[in-house]
């Protein structure tokens, strides 16, 4: 509940300061005395937006500080998941400077505004005749049928998997989406992988194939100058072999005179026969060598094919090729896998569809069962508040697809007097109707689903007399059970309170300054009997503020 609430450099607010007690408060005051700016300031504070212009002070910032008792909330979890400081007596803080950056804070813990106002709207409820609207929305109406229900639980738990149906959707979308574009793409590159694949090559054979082409297109020129070679060697009249035997005998011969001789001698051995393998090496490969056309053919047209495969992928090496086809592979492999996670995705989108449905079916029929209480109860208030004909009903239709509220979809209807057919609230309500169906609804709400602290600004729009006074008794029950802060100019709701809050206002140093106070008892008497004046409050107008005041 709200405990404390500082208001500084507020529109026409200087400086104010206000104590709220647990049950019911009222807050009066003139017309244009700044009860909307208290209002502001409070919405501020719960997260509202604003800018410079609030500031009453060019020079100086605003801020509007607010203490609440969470000791009975479960509200933990909220401050752990946002990671701030938990306390049961939490400060929320809202700054805006001279330059219009606004600053908030939660127990000094700076947080951004969009987690300051869903604390908020955890905390107070704020009901203005703005606030009659959301009888037509959706949202506000499934809100109001599943707390008579008692399945928000139910529904948190069925919008947490609806999240999820569409999450596992999209990424089916977006899996199905690649899988079609892989369709177009797998033909072209089932050919690329298979025209690399057909050629059969590895690292280093293009400078292999390049040699072995060379050799076979000059073969009868190698083999000539190999046999050459050879009988320079061995063959000859006056070949090497011959000429180095005779250079190692004589060596030989000299062998015995010194180590320098033997060594020589040695030398010329090891030279003779390396040079005889040489000569029989060369006529091995000479041997090896034939003139072979077919071969040629097979080698220059793997070699054509590689060269043209290196020119197609923009690549210059094997090894370069290689990478291209390993990754061509890879794609194709994907399209395997994308057909393998496809399936799987629609596997668990049936899963969570039957899970999804189950919750729904219990949504639905606790909420069909919920509707004749909630019609009779409303009824039953609008008829105590001099509405004793009208009737409330709730419409609910089961859809073949789920939506954001479950199988769902629902209105509000209204009759406001007798024969009349039922038909949406904003085509047959007025003003003073609607204020009138909000309060009975919201009333039964606080006995389902409590808040910290409602507010209600100027709920009595279009009401007077006995109907007043029947409003403010309600609000007087709801206090019961929650903290319920109610601004009003009448005088049988103001009379309703424990804790009187006057707004006013009055020039200073060519100024208009709002303030705000509690009323002690003989003030609340002046105050209210200012209510039942048309002037200055007569005999007559305390006597019956005093009147007022005693029977609650």
């Amino acid at each position: 509940m709200l405990k404390k609430l500082r208001i500084s450099n507020f529109a026409l607010i200087e400086e104010v300061k206000v104590n709220f007690p647990v049950n019911l408060a009222i807050v009066t005051g003139e017309t244009g005395a700044g009860k909307s700016i208290f209002l502001e300031a409070l919405s501020l504070v719960l997260g509202a937006r604003a800018d410079v212009g609030v500031l009453q002070d060019k020079t100086k910032k605003c801020v509007v500080e607010a203490e609440f008792d969470l000791g009975n909330y479960s509200l933990k979890d909220f401050f752990k998941d946002n990671e701030v400081d938990y306390e049961a007596q939490s400060i929320l803080r809202r700054e805006i400077n001279p330059e219009g950056k606004s600053r908030a804070f939660i127990n000094d813990s700076p947080v951004t505004l969009s987690v300051l106002k869903q604390l908020g709207e955890k905390l107070v409820d704020v009901h203005s005749q703005h606030e009659t609207l959301m009888l037509n929305e959706s949202v506000f109406q499934f809100d109001v049928i599943d707390s008579m229900a008692s399945c928000l639980p139910l529904f948190q738990q069925y919008k947490k998997q609806f999240l999820f149906l569409n999450q596992k959707k999209k990424q089916l979308a977006g899996l199905e989406e690649q899988e079609l574009q892989a369709k177009k793409d797998l033909d072209y590159y089932q050919y690329l992988f298979n025209e690399l694949e057909e050629v059969d090559f590895n690292a280093g054979d293009l400078k292999t194939l390049e040699e072995e082409s060379a050799s076979l297109e000059n073969a009868e020129f190698i083999k000539s100058g190999l046999l050459k070679s050879a009988a320079i060697i061995s063959e000859d009249e006056s070949n090497l072999l011959t000429s180095l035997a005779l250079v190692k005998q004589q060596l030989q011969q000299l062998s015995k005179y010194g180590e320098t001789y033997k060594t020589l001698s040695e030398k010329a051995q090891s030279l003779y026969i390396e040079l005889k393998e040489f000569s029989s090496d060369i006529l091995d490969t000479e041997s090896t060598i034939n003139y072979n056309p077919s071969k040629l053919e097979e080698i220059n047209s793997k070699l054509d094919k590689l060269n043209r495969l290196l020119k197609k992928h923009n690549a210059k090496t094997e090894e370069e090729l290689i990478s291209i086809k390993s990754e061509i592979e890879t794609k194709l492999q994907q399209f395997g896998s994308l057909e393998t996670e496809i399936e799987k995705a629609k596997k668990e989108i049936e899963f969570i569809k039957k899970e999804l449905h189950q919750i729904a079916t219990e949504l639905n029929k606790k909420r069909t069962e919920a509707i004749p209480s909630l019609e009779k109860d409303i009824k039953a208030i609008l008829s105590n508040l001099s509405m004793p004909n009208a009737n409330f009903k709730v419409e609910l239709e089961l859809l073949n697809d789920f939506g954001t509220f479950g199988l769902n979809a629902i209105k509000f209807l209204f009759s406001a007097n007798k024969g009349s057919d039922f038909k949406e609230l904003h085509k047959v309500a007025s003003g003073g109707e609607l204020s009138r169906l909000m309060l009975s609804i919201k009333s039964i709400m606080a006995t389902k689903k409590a808040l910290p602290t409602i507010i209600f600004d100027e709920i009595d729009t279009g009401v007077s007399g006995d109907v007043a006074d029947k409003i403010g008794q309600i609000l007087l029950g709801m206090s019961e059970k929650m903290q319920v802060i109610s601004i009003t100019h009448l005088p049988q709701i103001a009379s309703k309170g424990k804790f009187h809050l006057f707004v006013y206002k009055n020039d200073n140093n060519e100024k208009t300054i709002s303030h705000i106070k509690e009323l002690n008892k003989d003030e609340r008497v002046v105050e209210i009997a200012k209510m039942l004046s048309t002037g200055n409050p007569t005999a007559s107008a305390i006597k019956n503020a005093k009147d007022l005041l005693s029977a609650n």
